[in-house]
């Protein structure tokens, strides 16, 4: 079964089982997984799901779409390459696990 982990910005980990297609920010908030905030709902409307995907597995998802990078620039946290907002990120065929990193700041 495919598996999420979302790394906390004290360094703890928290790794959730999920169905194929299972959307990263969805799977945090179901498991009131500290960090994520989503005030826009997964709405690609604000920054506040921001995560670092483990460089591992960049290539293994879509790239970012022009809203997507545009909402990024404005993240409380350090933007860097392996930035994404974690409601674009789904576990699609072939990815069986998924790494984020949770910055330690969402809300400026």
């Amino acid at each position: 079964m495919p598996q999420i982990t979302y790394v906390l910005a004290d360094g703890s980990r928290r790794t959730f089982e999920v169905l194929a297609g299972a959307n990263v920010m969805r799977t945090a908030l179901e498991h009131d997984v500290p960090g994520i905030v989503a005030e826009c709902g997964g709405a690609c409307a604000c920054a506040t799901c921001h995560v670092w995907v483990e460089p591992e597995f960049l290539a293994k998802l879509p790239l970012t779409n022009e809203i997507e990078d545009e909402m990024l620039e404005s993240t409380a946290s350090e933007r860097r390459r392996e930035s994404r907002l974690s409601c674009q990120l789904s576990l699609g065929p072939g990815l069986e696990a998924l790494v984020v990193r949770i910055p330690p700041e969402q809300v400026p």
